[in-house]
Order: C-alpha cells, then sequence, then structure tokens
C-alpha cells in the first residue's frame, strides 16, 4: 500500500478516536433534547431556531440563514416554525428589503420561552461538556471542532455575536 491511499479499515487508535467521536455525535443530540422537551417542551433545534432568532438584530432573520445555521433543509426549517409559530413564538413575514425571501421573527411570547429554556440548557451544556474539560481542553476541542468543519465545508457554522459571554 503506498503512502497516499487510504486505508481499508478503521484499526487501533484511528478506530478508538473514531468511535469515541461517533458516539459523542449520537449521544449528546438525544440527552440535549431530551432535557429541552422534558423541562421548555421544546426540541434541541427548535430551541436553536429560538435563539438564533434572539442573538440577530431585531430578532428577525430570513428562513434561509437560518437554514444555513442549523444545516437544515428549508422544509425542515419550515415544519419547525410552523410549529413555533402555533405558539406564538415565532411569526413570518415578507422581507421587506427583497420580496423574494421570508423572514422569522421572534414575538415577545418567543423571546421569553427562549429566556425561560436557556438556564436549564446551560446547565446542560456545562454538565455534560463543559465541565468535565479543563480551560486547555475546551481550547483544544474548539480548535478541532473548527477543523472538522471546515474539513465538512468551506464556511463557517455559526458563531456567537461579538460580545457574547
Amino acid at each position: 500500500m503506498s503512502a497516499t491511499s487510504s486505508p481499508a479499515a478503521l484499526e487501533g487508535d484511528d478506530l478508538a478516536t473514531w468511535a469515541s467521536l461517533a458516539t459523542v455525535l449520537e449521544w449528546l443530540p438525544a440527552a440535549l433534547d431530551a432535557q429541552l422537551q422534558r423541562d421548555a417542551q421544546l426540541t434541541h433545534f427548535e430551541y436553536g431556531v429560538l435563539y438564533a432568532l434572539a442573538q440577530a438584530p431585531d430578532g428577525a432573520l430570513r428562513m434561509s440563514v437560518l437554514a444555513g445555521y442549523a444545516n437544515s433543509s428549508l422544509s425542515r426549517l419550515s415544519r419547525a416554525v410552523t410549529r413555533l409559530e402555533s405558539h406564538g413564538w415565532v411569526r413570518r413575514s415578507t422581507d421587506p428589503a427583497d420580496g423574494r425571501f421570508t423572514l422569522a421573527t421572534l414575538t415577545e411570547p418567543g423571546r421569553a420561552k427562549v429566556d425561560a429554556a436557556t438556564p436549564g440548557h446551560v446547565e446542560t451544556v456545562h454538565r455534560l461538556v463543559l465541565d468535565r474539560l479543563t480551560q486547555a481542553q475546551a481550547r483544544q476541542l474548539r480548535e478541532i471542532t473548527r477543523r472538522v468543519m471546515r474539513a465538512i465545508r468551506d464556511e463557517d457554522g455559526w458563531t456567537p455575536p461579538t460580545g457574547s459571554r
């Protein structure tokens, strides 16, 4: 086998590393969903939509931008936003800057919902991930995940707004 060819199978340390990451990728979303559904009657995906809108200027984003943040199809996002609208947490409207686009806007009840859901979500993220790491490990995890993200797509994912803690 030449040095440039791909291995036929994962073995040894490569297999152990991949198995750990793959397990986290399976287990963590379910754990986040369970907490949010129990405490806030939201899925993690729905919470992410509300959170992104809460962080956006004027609490509004184009549906296409939200779909990009969530790595979601517009149809999946639309179904989630329909559910959020049914509770009065989000409203959709035509983008006044360009009528070809639809805006999702967080309502005041939606802001209250995301504000109420955030403490439990933050506690869960700390308990399951952040509190398990030293500061150096957290920085390493951030750099590792950014490298993997760049290998998947040549674009940035969602990043916290400037000035976020």
